[in-house]
């Protein structure tokens, strides 16, 4: 059985890539569900990937500690990145295309850059493994999530961390801005669920979703959603004007990972290796 990790939506076109423990990545087109392409060379899990803004380009992170640049056109890896003592948890590409991030269980991030093919900065400061990470779009800034329990805001140019949030009280496994970038939604290993003002750097609301784990979260376009991957078997839909919470069953296996695709389309994968797709 296919534990699917990871889903990541084409910037322009209708193709949804996705990752998991069979050690590949494919994509394929949305909502037909026809395989496009496989991309095979990692020795481990896949744990995330995500499409180049250009979209010509994908970046995956795998459990066999590496990171890797896939060339869509040419069907193959062109640059493995390696330096993560442990295994890779995420990866993320930054808005500009030059520079990539990753987030690994060795409790470290890094900057690499793309161009010059090397680590631009590690990140240190996280005391336990870093679940995730991603930039805020058009900026300077980068978010992680960690085991410690904290999620750290840093500047990607220079290295250094400029802002933990605190607050919850199990191990943080995905944050993510929504599309305005003043607001961060994170998750944590007992479903807990919160959102932070990014702005004044404060908690605005926690929602407990659990008592099972809550594996990732997103943002609708419109910044008034936002679904939680839960191991319940469900995903979970807060409505942010209402304080309500909806509950979409699926086939009953663990969530990992969401994602909005559209207005109208969330998408949703689990320990069963299928994709579902939801309408609004």
């Amino acid at each position: 059985m296919n534990f699917m990790c990871y889903l990541a939506l084409h910037p322009r076109k209708k193709i949804v890539v996705s990752g998991g423990d069979d050690r590949l990545w494919k994509t394929w087109g949305f909502p037909d569900g026809n395989i496009l392409l496989t991309g095979e060379g990692h020795t481990d899990w896949l744990s995330g990937c995500c499409f180049r803004p250009s979209g010509t380009q994908l970046v995956t992170s795998s459990g066999d500690t590496t990171v890797r640049i896939w060339d869509l056109s040419r069907r193959g890896c062109i640059l493995t990145l390696r330096g993560h003592s442990r295994a890779v948890h995420d990866c993320s590409w930054h808005s500009c295309g030059d520079f990539v991030a990753s987030a690994s269980m060795d409790g470290t991030s890094k900057i690499w850059d793309v161009n010059s093919e090397r680590c631009r900065y590690t990140l240190r400061g996280h005391e336990d493994s870093v679940n995730s990470i991603e930039f805020l779009p058009f900026s300077s800034t980068a978010l992680t999530s960690s085991a410690d329990k904290t999620l750290s805001l840093w500047d990607v140019r220079t290295g250094l961390r400029v802002y933990t949030f605190q607050g919850h009280v199990h191990s943080c496994n995905h944050a993510t801005f929504n599309k305005k970038g003043d607001t961060i939604a994170s998750c944590d290993s007992s479903g807990v669920m919160k959102l932070w003002d990014m702005r004044k750097l404060l908690p605005v609301l926690s929602i407990d979703a659990g008592p099972h784990p809550a594996n990732q979260v997103s943002f609708h376009r419109s910044g008034d959603l936002v679904a939680l991957a839960s191991s319940e078997g469900s995903v979970k839909v807060l409505y942010l004007s209402t304080g309500q919470l909806s509950i979409l069953r699926g086939p009953g296996v663990e969530v990992r990972c969401v994602r909005f695709h559209s207005q109208d389309h969330l998408l949703s994968a689990g320990a069963d290796g299928r994709v579902c797709i939801w309408a609004q």
